[in-house]
């Protein structure tokens, strides 16, 4: 891989005020949840931050980010002429099409799925016979006509990909973009389906680094370091709108204005003219505004939809203060930007250390009656199709003067997480088969004399879980609350006991 650092120079240089860029944190802060911001204008950086204990090169789930990755991978695989967009996807997969294929299906094209123009109302959930489900999924209306968000069909690319080239999207990616753009493919991290394709619909791990040197690819009309990567016409189609959302309004929230504003290939129109932007949940965004010579990488938690379009609101806000030429350097304003971002942080964790109820609780072992105990990254489940981590039988609290182990029997095993109570956060490692992401902080605090909080936060992601634990004598009642607006309806209260 060769690499070229980016210029870093200071936001006045390239006609941002440093104080611009300041209220736009303090903005984004009071909104969400971020974790990493990066700026760039002209090709060159003006700014970069990430708020503790998220860092500058770690990776970070990308959820929906990802298929603008694997939409790139199909942009590169039609430049080296291996497909053509106008396929019918029928004639890519011959052997897993229904024995009586709809006049609209046998319609279905590469641009159809890069454009979620799949023509289907619902879709599959991945199992070993995914693909065969998703061509089997009636086709209901014409290919192309109707916008329908569709998982399925992204992680479809990634077939396509290894069908038209013998090669895993990884692998296909390497030598032809990562290693091209100056993105460290070691680094990077898949979540795969359970019969063994890259998640292409939201299994990416990447930096926010490399998120922005990607945009930057289709930023520069698909040539990096003088070499095209991407055809001209290909990028032209990925970034201008394919299908209009406005055919299905009634599945958007009013509030989410940027998600009906066009889609072109796994890339999300924008509000400002000429704008777009790869999109993740929970508000992994790199928009790129060409009339503003301007891209912007953002990883975070944005926990509802309100709180995501809030963070494309107060960007464009942000825009309206920024010059066409470089302004005078401010170094006041530029030195007090600069020692908030070095000092970026999540807001401390709650703390409460102590109840009387330690005395009653303390290395009691109880054991789950009602319901379903579980702790993880509920995502990958859903995009890989593995089978979720078997249910937590088992568990005791171990109160010290500066934590808690919290020990549980799993699928036979004693497995345990160092809880801090001290104010911090404690750091784990929870491994689980087929999950790429391993890195838990745990912290805890009495939320009244009888509730004790545990907070799990899976530090490579933006996915956070609950578990509050009310004790009342030998029983226990345990609620969960995770961070996240998909996956499944909260469950009921679970249920445990002592001997």
């Amino acid at each position: 891989m060769k690499k070229i650092e980016f210029e870093r120079v200071t936001p006045e240089a390239v006609g941002i005020p440093s104080g611009a860029i300041e209220k736009w944190l303090g903005k984004l802060e009071a909104g969400t949840e971020p974790h990493g911001i990066m700026i760039m204008r002209h090709g060159k950086v003006c700014a970069e931050g990430y708020w503790k204990p998220y860092a500058k090169g770690m990776r970070h789930g990308l959820q929906s980010h990802s298929k603008t990755y694997t939409a790139t991978a199909i942009g590169i695989a039609y430049t080296e002429g291996k497909l053509k967009l106008d396929e019918k996807i029928v004639d890519i997969f011959p052997d897993k099409i229904p024995a009586d294929p709809s006049e609209n299906l046998k319609k279905l094209t590469i641009h159809d799925v890069l454009c979620m123009g799949n023509g289907m109302d619902t879709q599959p959930l991945i199992s070993e016979t995914w693909i065969r489900d998703f061509l089997a999924t009636p086709v209901n209306h014409v290919p192309g006509t109707v916008f329908m968000y569709n998982n399925i069909g992204s992680t479809l690319l990634s077939a396509i990909i290894k069908r038209k080239t013998g090669l895993g999207l990884h692998d296909y990616l390497k030598p032809r973009l990562f290693d091209k753009i100056g993105i460290d493919s070691e680094n990077l991290r898949w979540i795969y389906t359970v019969d063994g394709f890259e998640s292409g619909a939201g299994g990416l791990f990447a930096t926010v680094e490399d998120n922005l040197r990607l945009m930057k690819l289709y930023a520069d009309g698909g040539v990096c370091n003088g070499e095209r990567i991407l055809a001209e016409d290909y990028v032209k189609k990925a970034t201008t709108k394919q299908t209009d959302q406005n055919t299905a309004l009634e599945k958007y929230d009013a509030t989410r204005k940027d998600n009906l504003s066009g889609y072109g290939y796994q890339i999300w129109m924008c509000k400002p003219k000429d704008s777009y932007r790869a999109d993740g949940a929970l508000g992994q965004f790199t928009i790129v505004l060409p009339n503003e010579d301007m891209i912007i990488a953002i990883t975070e938690s944005a926990c509802t939809y309100k709180e995501v379009q809030n963070t494309l609101d107060v960007t464009w806000e942000m825009l309206d203060e920024i010059s066409k030429e470089p302004i005078a350097e401010d170094e006041e304003a530029y030195a007090k930007l600069k020692d908030r971002l070095k000092r970026l942080s999540l807001p401390a964790v709650d703390y409460a250390p102590s109840s009387e109820i330690i005395k009653e609780i303390n290395g009691v072992e109880y054991t789950i009656k009602e319901g379903k105990l579980t702790f993880g990254y509920e995502l990958a489940y859903i995009l890989s199709g593995i089978k979720p981590a078997p249910d937590i039988t088992k568990f005791s609290f171990n109160f010290s003067s500066d934590g808690c182990l919290f020990k549980y029997m799993q699928d036979g095993k004693e497995k345990q997480i160092d809880i801090a109570t001290d104010g911090t956060r404690r750091y784990n490692r929870i491994y689980e088969k087929d999950i790429p992401t391993s890195i838990a902080l745990a912290s805890g605090a009495f939320k009244d004399e009888n509730t004790f909080e545990l907070t799990v936060r899976w530090l490579e992601t933006c996915f956070e879980n609950k578990r509050s634990f009310r004790f009342d004598g030998k029983n226990v009642e345990i609620t969960e609350k995770d961070n996240y607006y998909f996956g499944p309806e909260p469950k009921d209260a679970i249920k445990a006991s002592a001997k």
